[in-house]
Order: structure tokens, then C-alpha cells, then sequence
């Protein structure tokens, strides 16, 4: 057991500290990414007046949460680097929550929606079904999980990156397990034959009961 979960904080160390060397140029090369149709699809099952209080995570420097704040949401940012929390903290004026995906400690329903775009899939498969719990938890009835992952069927180290790549009904049997029910899913880019679409969004509602 302890190996086990010197193995995990290994796993996320190695991952944080990567991002936390790259953060100028990881914001330089994400800053301008397309993500209108992630938007979209987070949103779509609000009422358009509503205004919502979301979590951004795995908010980075704060790209999506600014997006947010800009129509008039209340955004709260999430992140396990504490490079990308006082960038995001700068950049949005908004709270931003340093805490790594491993060890949530989140209010109980105080979200209503999670945001999770390229963020999700860095949680070891054995870990997955905590982390989900901890997110479910922490939305309120009928509250909405998006999340965006690169796709596939393998585990492990991308240079000093670690990633979890699943297919849809993987995917999808994890939510359900978590107490989530899809409602909608899709493959990115737009337009693009299937082996040139690299990404799976997925939408979930929060199960009553």
C-alpha cells in the first residue's frame, strides 16, 4: 500500500513539475486555442440567464476562467501547480484553489458545473473513480461535468506527462460509476474523418439520489 501510493505521488509530482517548467510557453501555446465548441457544449444545458458558478478544472493560467468571468459567470479556478494558480490569480482577479487531483478538498454541491478541458485525463485510471466521486460531490443536483481528453486505450508516461487515454464507453462506465449520466459526446477536431480526431468531449449530468 505504501508503494502503491509513493508510486501515485510520484506520478503527480512528475507531471506538476513539468508543468510548472513550461508554464510561460505552455500559456504562449495555448492562449489562442479554439475551444468555442467545448464552451458551447459546457453550457448548453444551463437556462442562458442563469448565472453559474463553475469550476474551471485544471484551470492552468486561467485561459477558460477568464472566458467565464467574461459572460458574467462566477468561475473558480483549480490547480495543482502553484505556477499556473498565481498566473491565473493574476490574470483573472478571480479565487483560484491550489490543490492537486489526488487529494480534492472541495465544498460539498458548491458547483453548478465542472469544467475539466485537458485536465482529467492526467488522474491515474485507479485513482479515477475517487476523483469523479470528489466532483460529484462537489456539484449540485443536476449539475453538469464537461470534460475534453485525448483518446485511446493506454496508460502511462508521455515524456514527463502521465495520462490516462480512454475511448468512449470507457469513459462513459467510469461516469456512470461515479453517479453521472451522459448526455451528450463528441470528437475534435470538427470536421475531420474519426482517425484525424484526436479528442473526446464528453457531457454528464449529476444523477439525483
Amino acid at each position: 500500500m505504501a508503494e502503491e501510493i509513493e508510486k501515485l505521488d510520484e506520478i503527480q509530482a512528475i507531471t506538476l513539475q513539468h508543468y510548472s517548467q513550461n508554464a510561460d510557453a505552455f500559456w504562449d501555446g495555448t492562449k489562442d486555442h479554439d475551444v468555442a465548441q467545448n464552451y458551447a457544449a459546457f453550457l448548453a444545458p444551463f437556462p442562458t440567464d442563469q448565472k453559474l458558478d463553475i469550476l474551471d478544472f485544471g484551470c492552468g493560467p486561467g485561459r477558460d476562467v477568464k472566458y467565464f468571468q467574461s459572460l458574467g459567470h462566477n468561475p473558480t479556478g483549480l490547480d495543482g501547480s502553484e505556477i499556473f494558480c498565481a498566473m491565473a490569480r493574476q490574470y483573472t482577479g478571480c479565487q483560484i484553489l491550489h490543490q492537486k487531483f489526488l487529494s480534492l478538498d472541495l465544498a460539498e454541491q458548491a458547483f453548478d458545473g465542472i469544467f475539466a478541458n485537458a485536465s482529467l485525463f492526467h488522474v491515474p485510471s485507479q485513482k479515477l473513480p475517487k476523483v469523479l466521486s470528489d466532483l460529484h460531490a462537489a456539484l449540485r443536483p443536476d449539475g453538469i461535468l464537461f470534460f475534453s481528453n485525448p483518446r485511446g486505450a493506454s496508460e502511462g508516461w508521455s515524456g514527463n506527462r502521465y495520462g490516462t487515454y480512454m475511448e468512449f464507453e470507457s469513459s462513459k462506465a467510469f461516469l456512470e460509476l461515479a453517479g453521472f449520466t451522459v448526455i451528450d459526446h463528441y470528437y475534435r477536431p470538427q470536421g475531420k474523418p474519426r482517425h484525424e480526431q484526436p479528442w473526446l468531449a464528453i457531457v454528464a449530468k449529476k444523477q439525483r439520489g
